[in-house]
């Protein structure tokens, strides 16, 4: 159970006196200083001329459009590198572009972004032009390779770069030294995107669009795609982020998604008309994860370029089998990693946790990782045999105040042979060892975390926006909180805590709980629900009252919607 806390206004709540009162407290808590920051007009977007190399890469890529040659993007296997794949694809097709091709590297064979060998099968497609989405910013020897076979490269990609730069032809990447642009957080498909508004703006310059008689491209038609990957990928929502999410759910919301997104929904039991960033989070994306890890990504990334809703849906189904695949994959491999942390009678000790099986399937131990540093509230990286005999594949989840990258590279500096490579975010990372240095490594990232962890950052917290009153407790706020996002990474979804009597508790597919509470001093009651509980702990017929954290939501049923409480933290009282 996490420690429940107060989340404290950092700002005062007078700027925003013309808000309801719970809002405003909210807002404050996020550091909203005006309602300025809550104006999502596309107007406000900012600009992509800011992005360092954006004009270059526009003019290369508008040039090699209007000379008929040929483009081959290189993806990710992930779904903000689905969505960027699909997106550029699109884009380019619709500025008039005669070929363009994508490859997304099987993560078992090939590994991620642009390799050497992904290269040469980039060859087979004879490209004049390989342009690197939500990847590339590491890739030096495949770029020199794409170089030497006499290929312009263009990288886009948000990964943050290290000393020394690939020999691209341009960058694009927010995170580069000296780059101007005041988000340093968008998303690859973010980056693709302000590339792709570039190209379009070159072309207009150029008169394409009028000589060819083509209709100039929406923009806004592919925010649908920035949502997904934006959300997704747990980039923090800052200001733009928020807007380019927020225009890509009113895309969505108004029926004009692109047939994948819709049969995408569809399949999980979704409604387009009011979907939300959860929706796009925990019902959309695992869906695409799960062909990226378990097979390839290329049917995630047809799901989102077909033109007609009956052959997404089929693609959407498939999609949707494959990740009940997953399910019962990542299910075993949480059952084999309880046993081993249940073993362990120093795990209290441990500041992060290292495990390896080899029977572990590579594709799911990122998820496996979530799921144990969720439970811990430990920095948790999780090693799984690659494909080639003399490899380890690892993924690492972080805690919030480590950023686990940063730890990644500390290593590598103290030990220059350990890690074959690396890489990633603050929260999440990857790297290949080899076999035998598995024992080195653990030993390695205990000292190194010494380095970077105090005894709070072990301790979990549960920040809330503090009590609601009865008043508060309608179906009318629920709805004006929801609307009042998006929320994500950084930008946190409203979180409420509060005392209740337990009037009902009964089990839902053996791992829900579903409760009827009463709110102290009041004789009202409440649908609640907790998901995913501890079955040890729950039910727990004895219990008579609760405090909680929880989320203000609605639930339809027959028509009909009423407030529910979704419990997300639940200690007897």
């Amino acid at each position: 159970m996490k420690k429940i806390l107060l989340r404290r206004p950092v700002l005062s709540i007078d700027n925003l006196s013309q808000l309801h009162p719970v809002l405003q407290r909210i807002y404050a808590a996020r550091g909203i200083q005006t309602l300025d920051e809550l104006d999502y007009r596309l107007t406000r977007l900012l600009h992509y001329q800011d992005l360092m190399g954006i004009d270059s890469a526009a003019v290369k890529i508008g040039q090699v459009i209007m000379q008929g040659q040929r483009i081959v993007i290189i993806g990710d296997f992930d779904t903000d590198g689905a969505t960027s794949s699909a997106l550029a694809v699109s884009a380019l097709r619709s500025f008039g572009a005669n070929f363009v091709d994508y490859l997304v590297p099987n993560r078992f064979h090939y590994g991620y972004g642009l390799s050497p060998e992904i290269v040469a099968v980039a060859m087979n497609l004879k490209p004049n032009l390989i342009i690197t989405v939500d990847n590339g910013i590491s890739n030096h020897e495949g770029v020199s390779a794409a170089k030497q076979a006499g290929v312009t490269v263009i990288i886009t990609d948000h990964h943050l770069p290290g000393s020394c730069l690939p020999n691209a032809d341009v960058i694009v990447n927010p995170q580069q030294v000296g780059d101007r642009f005041a988000s340093k957080n968008l998303a690859g498909v973010g980056v693709i995107f302000y590339v792709m508004l570039a190209v379009r703006s070159y072309l207009r310059t150029q008169s394409w669009f009028g000589q060819r008689g083509l209709p100039e491209p929406n923009m806004a038609s592919f925010l649908d795609l920035v949502a997904l990957g934006t959300v997704a990928d747990l980039v923090p929502l800052d200001h733009n982020n928020r807007l380019l999410v927020y225009h890509g759910l009113c895309w969505i919301r108004s029926g004009k998604a692109r047939p994948g997104i819709i049969a995408l929904l569809d399949a999980a039991g979704r409604k387009a008309s009011c979907a939300t960033a959860n929706d796009l989070s925990y019902s959309i994306a695992p869906r695409l994860n799960a062909a990226g890890r378990l097979t390839d990504m290329s049917l995630g990334i047809e799901c989102l370029l077909a033109l007609k809703l009956d052959s997404a849906r089929t693609m959407a189904q498939q999609l949707s089998q494959l990740n009940q695949t997953r399910r019962v994959i990542e299910q075993g491999m949480q059952q084999q990693a309880w046993t081993i942390l249940n073993k362990l009678e120093n795990l209290s000790s441990q500041l992060g946790i290292c495990l390896f099986n080899e029977s572990w399937h590579q594709g799911v131990i990122g998820l496996l990782a979530s799921r144990i540093k969720e439970r811990y509230h430990r920095p948790s990286i999780i090693f799984a045999p690659g494909i080639d005999a003399d490899e380890l594949k690892a993924s690492a989840r972080s805690i919030p105040g480590l950023h686990i990258r940063d730890v990644l590279q500390a290593i590598a500096v103290r030990h220059p042979n350990l890690i074959i490579k690396f890489g990633g975010h603050a929260m999440a990372a990857g790297l290949t060892l080899q076999p035998d240095a598995f024992p080195t490594f653990c030993v390695a990232f205990q000292k190194e975390l010494k380095n970077h962890l105090t005894a709070d950052n072990l301790r979990p917290e549960c920040l809330t926006d503090g009590t609601l009153s009865a008043s508060d407790l309608t179906l009318e706020l629920a709805e004006c909180l929801q609307r009042a996002g998006p929320w994500g990474q950084a930008f946190p979804e409203p979180l409420f805590d509060g005392h209740f009597h337990v009037l009902d508790q009964r089990s839902l597919a053996n791992k829900h709980l579903k409760f009827i509470l009463g709110l102290e001093g009041t004789s009202r009651l409440f649908d609640a629900i907790a998901f995913n509980i501890d079955q040890k702990r729950w039910p727990n017929y004895r219990v008579e009252k609760i405090r909680s954290a929880y989320r203000l939501d609605s639930n339809e049923y027959k028509g009909r919607k009423n407030v529910q409480l979704v419990l997300e933290e639940l200690e007897e009282a």
